[in-house]
């Protein structure tokens, strides 16, 4: 059974992704005393009084603007669409606006039952200065303070009364684990453009302006290959040019859906060519232990000598990836990207791969037969520790040089078919 939506919507900069912080709970959506920082929908359960729901933050709806105010303002305006309850967010220390009565109108129009949070109300004698906003036709505002939580919880009593009557909800199965597939890259590289060609929706505000995206948004699709979670994430930059709160909060937002996810996809500007920063954000998601997909967008517009020199960066910039595959793709029309989809289910298999301790130690015999350590070293026993990577533990009788231990992974990797995936090596000495 499906869990009411409530859509929380108004003119930019009033306070909407503080009162979401607000209803959740904790610090989920990104808040910046500037307007526009939210640009995509993003969804949030919330849980008040044993009825669950899900609040959805978008951006401020301008009737008028720029090219990405008007995709903005087209987000909100779906989200209203598939909301059971609409809350219109208002700041009283600026009293009602031409952008306000506007959105009234609109709200008027759209059917759907509608609160006016009336923010910024911190003490009893600013309470009369909601009463303007009654003038928006949308009923008595509730006069609250997002920031501070005062007059929250009548406005979540009045939501969930809209709500329809709770169902005796079926007995459930264990819902299955869904890979997440995170997209990540520098800015302006067409990650919103991939992941909307992926979703195939117009869920991720796109725009060729660097940085549009502020926040790691997800989607769960499915595919041929089963469920998947598809994670558009915000560009990355250098820590030194990163000069703002708001992009900070995004790449630690970034940052931790890389860590979260089963597998990266990292897409390059081929453009441009693999730049400094990109090896950088390789590194960061290798580190993480995450398998890679490298993406090369806009290849469609290289020439020959252009796509020769490309594959030389990516195997002299790239090296320390491994077997990471490379697709050649054009998000914007969708050429190459049908290939991603086999490639992710393989990896994902690899990922999670178990093996029998049985076969580990076959193949570290069969290693060390071949090769033995130096200096008398030996691999007494192996087992898999863990998976999401495929994580070995060597019990050893005394230290094994680094050089060593990576013709092990290689012969680990290679005789147990584990692809592109990471192999972690943990050492143990036996006393």
């Amino acid at each position: 059974m499906s869990t009411p939506v409530v859509a929380i919507v108004g003119r930019p900069n009033v306070g909407k992704s503080t009162l979401v912080n607000r209803l959740v709970g904790r610090r989920e959506a990104i808040v910046e005393e500037l307007p526009g920082v939210t640009r995509d929908r993003k969804a949030f359960e919330v849980d008040w009084q044993g009825r669950n729901f899900t609040v959805i933050d978008t951006g401020g709806w301008l009737p008028a603007g720029s090219t990405l105010d008007s995709q903005v303002s087209a987000q909100s305006e779906r989200a209203v669409r598939e909301a059971d309850v609409v809350v219109l967010v208002v700041d009283t220390t600026v009293g009602v606006t031409e952008e306000d009565a506007a959105v009234g109108e609109w709200l008027r129009r759209a059917g759907r039952p509608v609160l006016i949070a009336a923010n910024k109300v911190d003490s009893d004698s600013r309470r009369h200065e909601v009463w303007p906003f009654v003038s928006l036709g949308l009923g008595e505002p509730f006069a609250l303070t997002a920031l501070h939580g005062l007059g929250t919880g009548d406005l979540l009593d009045a939501i969930v009364e809209h709500f329809p009557e709770e169902e005796v909800e079926p007995e459930r199965t264990e819902a299955p684990d869904i890979p997440g597939v995170a997209i990540v890259g520098r800015p302006n590289v067409g990650k919103s453009t991939l992941f909307n060609r992926l979703i195939g929706d117009e869920r991720a505000v796109v725009h060729d302006m660097p940085g549009t995206t502020r926040d790691a948004i997800d989607t769960v699709v499915e595919t041929d290959e089963g469920p998947i979670r598809f994670i558009d994430t915000a560009g990355m930059r250098r820590r030194s040019k990163v000069d703002d709160g708001t992009e900070y909060y995004s790449v630690v937002r970034s940052l931790r859906a890389v860590d979260d996810a089963d597998i990266a996809l990292l897409v390059i500007d081929a453009t441009e060519g693999i730049t400094h920063q990109d090896q950088r954000l390789a590194e960061r998601v290798d580190a993480s232990g995450c398998p890679i997909v490298v993406l090369l967008n806009k290849y469609e517009l290289l020439d020959t000598e252009e796509r020769l020199d490309i594959a030389r960066q990516v195997e002299d910039r790239l090296h320390f990836i491994g077997n990471s595959p490379v697709l050649r793709i054009s998000a914007i029309s969708g050429k190459g990207v049908h290939k991603l989809l086999p490639v992710l289910a393989g990896a994902i298999e690899d990922y999670h791969r178990r093996v029998p301790t049985r076969e580990v130690n076959k193949v570290i015999q069969s290693a060390q037969a071949a090769q033995p350590a130096p200096g008398g070293a030996r691999v007494l026993y192996a087992t898999q520790g863990a998976a999401d990577p495929p994580t070995f533990t060597l019990f050893v009788n005394r230290e094994l040089p680094p050089t060593y231990l990576r013709y092990l992974e290689g012969r680990l990797r290679d005789e147990l078919e584990l692809g592109m995936t990471p192999v972690k090596l943990r050492v143990r000495r036996r006393s």
